[in-house]
C-alpha cells in the first residue's frame, strides 16, 4: 500500500497542471479553521468544507450522516449522542459508558466552544448551521488536547443585524419494517435596533424504531424510538465598528428506549437451552428482560466578544457547560452470568437487573487571544486557554431481591457486608468523581516570503492536572473507598506548515504537526467477576501515559475555471504510546493502555466538477494504513489482545469512498421553480472493534455457564470482521426561491450493517452489533422568509 502511494501522488500532483490555470470561477468559502477568516484554498493543510447548501441537498441531520461526503472521516454510530468520530485511521477502538477516564481523539467544537466529551460528544442539530468544518491532521497547536487525529467545528449562522428573516422545515418519514419518524425545524432573526440582532432556532425529532426485542411475554416492535429536542438562542451587540458582543444558549435533550444492537447469542435467548424455549434471534432483533433508555441533557452558554483595533483583533470566548447523562441497560443477561459462576438457584440467575451508568458534567472555558489584523507580510496570532472541568460518574444496578438470594446462597450478612455504604439489592455499585484542569498558552506566526510562498510556525505549551476519586461496593465489586488517583502532563506541540501557489488555479502545501492526547488511570477490575486466567492477564495495567503523533503531510488544491476543484493529500503519522482500549474478558471491565509505536499512512482526495449546465458531481475517498509498530504482552508473555507489530487499528476501515451527482434543471412549474435528482453512495470497507478481534479463534464464544439445559460448552461461532457496506440515497424535489420540497429514500438497498460488534463479559453473557437504520423513505418541505 505504501508503494501504491508513492506512485499514485506524482501522477495526481502533475496531471492538473496541464489545465488552464485561468482566473477560478468557483464560489470561495471563506472558514475560521486557523481561528481567522480566509479561503478555504488558503488554508495551508487538508479540511474539508460542508456548506449550509450541501447539509440541506444531502438531508444530513447529524454528523455521521454528513460524514458520507468527507474523506477520511469516520463515525461509529452508537446511538443518538453516542457517536465515536476518528479521522485518518488514527483510532484506540471502541470506548464504551463505563470508561469515563478516556479522552477523545477528535476534538469536536460548536463555534469556538468546545464540547468534546470522550463518546457523549452530543450530536447537536445541524439546522441553520453556516457550515462544518473538518480539520484533519494534529490540531494541538490551536485547539488542544483531544485534537490529535483532527478537529471538528460546527459553524452557526450568526444573528444579522438590521435584518428579519427566517425558516422553517418539516419531515414525515417511515423505516421499512419500523417506526414512523420526522422533525419539525424552525429559526427566526429578529433586528433589535439598528446596533443588536436575536437568532432563534429550535427543533424537535422523532427517531423512528426499527429494533424489536423478544421477551418472556412475547416480542416489543420498535423499541430504540427516541426524541429530541432543542434551541439556539443568540443575540449579537455591536454599539460600534469596533466591538461586537455575542452572548449565546443551546440547550437540547434526548431521549430513547432502547440501542441499535441486533443480538447472536444471549444468556436468556439462544439455541442451545433446553428447559427453556430455544431461541434463534433474527436480524434486528434482541432480547429483554426489562426496557432500557438513554436520556442526554446539555445546557451550553457561552459568550463571545470581538474588539478591534489598530493593527489588532482581540477576541474572548467565555463558556460554561453542563451535562446529565443516563444509560439504562437491560443487565439480567450479565448479573446472571454471575449467578450461574456463583451457583445461584435459576430462579435467581433470571431476576431482572438494571445498570444505570450517570454522567453529570460541568465544565466552564476561557479564551483570550489577540492576533494582527493588517494587511502586511506577517501574521502573528497568540493566546491563552483555561478549563475546568468536573464530570460525576456513576453506575448502580438495582436488581430486586438479590441481597436475600446472595445471603441464602454465600451466607448470612454476606450482602451487607460488601455493600459498603451503597443501597441494598445492588451488586455492583461505583462512584467515580472527576476533576480535570488544564492552562495552555498557544501561539503561530505566518510570513508571506513572497506572494507564492509563505510559511507557519507555531506551537502550544500546555499543562494538565486530573484528579479522580473511587468507591465501589457491592457483591461483584472490588469493594474500593475514596481511593484517589492524580494524573498530570506538561509539554509543547510544534506545528511547521509551508504553502506556495503554483498558479492561480493551483497551491501546494506541507505540513509536520505534532498532537497529544492526555493519559489517565484505569478504574480497577471487578475482580469478584474474573476468572483467574483474566485476573492475571489484565490486573497489571492501572496508569497509562499520553498519547502524542507527529503527522506529515504533502497536499494540493485546484480550483479551474472549468468548473472542477480538487483537494488530495498524502499523510503520514507516527503514533508514540498509542491508547488502546480492550474488554477485559469475563472480568466486565474494559481497560486503556499504551502501545510504544504506531502508525497510520494513506492518501485521501475530494473532487467536484460541473461537466454540464446543472450538473454537479462529487467524489471522496480515502485509503489508510494504520497499523501497530510493536507488540505488547501480558504478565504470562502472551501478546495482548491482538495488539502486535503489523496488525491493524481498530474501528477505522482501509478504504472507504463516497460519490454524488445532482442534476438541476428550471422548469416551468409552481412559478418556475428548479427540479432536482440527487443519487449518493457510500462505500465503507472492513473495520474490527477492537484488536482482538483479529486474533485467530477470536470469534468461537463459549459461555462456560451450565443454565436451562445447556452445557455452557456450546460453541458460537461470530465472524468479527465487520463486513465492507455500501448505502445509497437518493432524493428528489422542487426548488424555488423561497421553498423547496423533497422526495427521499435513505438506504435504498436496505442495507443492515455491522457497524461494531458489542460482547457483554467478554460474551459470556450477550453477543451482537450495533447497526444502521433500515430503509427510510420521506418527504420534507423548507419554507424561507
Amino acid at each position: 500500500m505504501k508503494k501504491a502511494i508513492r506512485l499514485f501522488l506524482p501522477a495526481l500532483l502533475l496531471s492538473p497542471l496541464a489545465v488552464s490555470a485561468a482566473e477560478p470561477v468557483m464560489e470561495e468559502v471563506v472558514v475560521t479553521a486557523t481561528k481567522r477568516a480566509t479561503t478555504a484554498q488558503e488554508v495551508p493543510f487538508s479540511l474539508n468544507v460542508q456548506s449550509q447548501e450541501d447539509i440541506k441537498r444531502a438531508g444530513a441531520s447529524n454528523i455521521e450522516e454528513l460524514s458520507r461526503n468527507i474523506a477520511g472521516l469516520t463515525v461509529q454510530n452508537l446511538g443518538p449522542g453516542q457517536s465515536q468520530v476518528a479521522i485518518r485511521g488514527v483510532s484506540a477502538g471502541q470506548i464504551v459508558r463505563d470508561q469515563p477516564g478516556v479522552k477523545e481523539q477528535v476534538g469536536v467544537y460548536l463555534d469556538e466552544s468546545v464540547i468534546s466529551l470522550s463518546l457523549f460528544t452530543p450530536d447537536f442539530d445541524l439546522y441553520d448551521l453556516n457550515r462544518v468544518e473538518t480539520l484533519r491532521g494534529p490540531q494541538g497547536t490551536i485547539f488542544g488536547s483531544g485534537s490529535v487525529g483532527g478537529t471538528i467545528r460546527y459553524i452557526t449562522n450568526q444573528p444579522v443585524l438590521g435584518e428579519t428573516e427566517g425558516s422553517f422545515e418539516l419531515d414525515l418519514n417511515r423505516v421499512t419494517d419500523g417506526d414512523i419518524g420526522g422533525h419539525a425545524k424552525g429559526m427566526i432573526n429578529l433586528p433589535i435596533g439598528d446596533t443588536a440582532a436575536l437568532r432563534l432556532v429550535g427543533y424537535t425529532n422523532q427517531y423512528p424504531g426499527f429494533i424489536d426485542a423478544r421477551t418472556e411475554n412475547g416480542k416489543k416492535d420498535d423499541v430504540n424510538d427516541g426524541t429530541s429536542n432543542g434551541i439556539r438562542a443568540a443575540l449579537r451587540f455591536e454599539p460600534n465598528d469596533m466591538l461586537a458582543i455575542t452572548p449565546r444558549i443551546v440547550y437540547q435533550e434526548i431521549e430513547t428506549d432502547g440501542f441499535n444492537r441486533q443480538e447472536s447469542f444471549n444468556l436468556f435467548a439462544n439455541p442451545f437451552t433446553t428447559t427453556r424455549p430455544a431461541i434463534r434471534l433474527d436480524e434486528r432483533e434482541q432480547y429483554l428482560l426489562l426496557d432500557e433508555a438513554f436520556e442526554d441533557e446539555t445546557l451550553l452558554a457561552d459568550v463571545t466578544v470581538e474588539a478591534s483595533f489598530d493593527g489588532f483583533d482581540l477576541t474572548s470566548v467565555t463558556s460554561y457547560t453542563e451535562r446529565d447523562i443516563l444509560v439504562s441497560r437491560d443487565a439480567s443477561a450479565l448479573t446472571g452470568s454471575v449467578s450461574v459462576d456463583l451457583g445461584f438457584p435459576e430462579s435467581a440467575v433470571t431476576i431482572p437487573s438494571n445498570l444505570r451508568d450517570t454522567t453529570d458534567v460541568e465544565q466552564i472555558t476561557q479564551e483570550l487571544r489577540i492576533s494582527s489584523n493588517d494587511d502586511g507580510k506577517l501574521f502573528w496570532l497568540f493566546g491563552v486557554f483555561y478549563s475546568d472541568t468536573e464530570r460525576e460518574y456513576r453506575q448502580r444496578l438495582p436488581t430486586s431481591g438479590y441481597d436475600a438470594v446472595t445471603d441464602a446462597v454465600l451466607g448470612a450478612g454476606t450482602a451487607a457486608g460488601v455493600a459498603n455504604g451503597f443501597p441494598a439489592d445492588s451488586p455492583f455499585n461505583s462512584d467515580l468523581p472527576y476533576d480535570i484542569e488544564q492552562l495552555a498558552v498557544f501561539g503561530e506566526i505566518t510570513y508571506d516570503f513572497s506572494e507564492d510562498f509563505r510559511v507557519t510556525v507555531g506551537g502550544r505549551w500546555y499543562d494538565f492536572e486530573e484528579e479522580r476519586t473511587i468507591t465501589t461496593g457491592g457483591l461483584f465489586a472490588a469493594g474500593d473507598s475514596g481511593v484517589v488517583d492524580k494524573t498530570e502532563s506538561d509539554g509543547f506541540n510544534p506545528r511547521v506548515l509551508a504553502s506556495y501557489d503554483l498558479n492561480d488555479a493551483v497551491t501546494l502545501n506541507a505540513q509536520a504537526a505534532q498532537g497529544f492526547r492526555l493519559g489517565g488511570v484505569n478504574d480497577p477490575l471487578n475482580t469478584a467477576l474474573c476468572t483467574p486466567g483474566d485476573q492475571a492477564t489484565f490486573g497489571s495495567f492501572q496508569a497509562y501515559d499520553d498519547e502524542t503523533m507527529w503527522n506529515y503531510e504533502l497536499g494540493l488544491k485546484a480550483v479551474f475555471d472549468n468548473g472542477i476543484t480538487l483537494q488530495a493529500a498524502a499523510f503520514h503519522a507516527e503514533i508514540e504510546d498509542l491508547q488502546v482500549t480492550l474488554d477485559a474478558g469475563s472480568c466486565s471491565s474494559r481497560i486503556s493502555f499504551n502501545v510504544e509505536d504506531a502508525h497510520s499512512t494513506g492518501f485521501e482526495i475530494e473532487v467536484t466538477a460541473n461537466p454540464l449546465e446543472g450538473l454537479e458531481l462529487g467524489l471522496s475517498g480515502s485509503i489508510a494504513e494504520s497499523e501497530f509498530d510493536s507488540t505488547v504482552r501480558s504478565e504470562t508473555g502472551d501478546v495482548l489482545g491482538g495488539v502486535e507489530d503489523g496488525n491493524r487499528l481498530a474501528s477505522v476501515p482501509e478504504f472507504q469512498m463516497s460519490g454524488n451527482a445532482t442534476y438541476t434543471v428550471p422548469t416551468q412549474w409552481f412559478d418556475g421553480a428548479s427540479f432536482f435528482v440527487q443519487a449518493t453512495v457510500q462505500h465503507v470497507g472492513d473495520r474490527i472493534t477492537q484488536p482482538s478481534d483479529q486474533v485467530a479463534g477470536a470469534g468461537a464464544f463459549v459461555s462456560g455457564l451450565p443454565f436451562a439445559g445447556a452445557t455452557g460448552t456450546e460453541v458460537t461461532n461470530i465472524d468479527l470482521e465487520l463486513d465492507p457496506y455500501t448505502l445509497v440515497n437518493l432524493n428528489a424535489g422542487f426548488i424555488s426561491q423561497n421553498w423547496e420540497a423533497v422526495l427521499y429514500v435513505n438506504n435504498a438497498t436496505d442495507e443492515n450493517a455491522d457497524l461494531s460488534f458489542d460482547r457483554e463479559r467478554g460474551g459470556r453473557a450477550r453477543l451482537g452489533f450495533r447497526t444502521n437504520m433500515p430503509r427510510t423513505l420521506g418527504v420534507t418541505y423548507r419554507r424561507f422568509f
